[in-house]
């Protein structure tokens, strides 16, 4: 189970959101076993704090976010887990035409946002 750091946020209805940061390290294109499923909560904050071994582009369907993440850098995507369900993320390799995208291979991680 992921434990990540984490802080209060207020909604406006009450009930507390949270602000979540995940620090995810990609190395010959995988994520460690015990990373590749996040679970949050809707109106959570969700961070993404991602570090690989090699250039690469990931894209989070759902949220359509998409980053590049240099070696040795630190990239980021941050979001408010407003949908719920079931959202993969994948590596989108840079031979790809953009808008079409194939993903032959599973996602890199899994992001399950659970009803609040």
């Amino acid at each position: 189970m992921l434990l990540p750091m984490a802080g209060a946020l207020a909604s406006s209805v009450g009930v507390q959101a949270a602000e979540l940061t995940f620090d995810l390290k990609i190395e010959r294109g995988q994520v460690a076993q015990n990373m590749r499923l996040i679970r949050v909560k809707q109106r959570d904050v969700v961070r993404l704090r991602w570090a690989t071994d090699q250039p690469l582009t990931l894209h989070l369907h759902g949220y359509d976010i998409e980053r590049k993440v240099e070696a040795g850098a630190i990239a980021e995507m941050k979001f408010t887990a407003r949908a719920t369900g079931r959202f993969p993320i994948h590596l989108h390799d840079a031979r790809e035409r953009a808008g079409n995208p194939s993903h032959h291979e599973p996602p890199l991680v899994l992001i399950e946002v659970y009803p609040r």
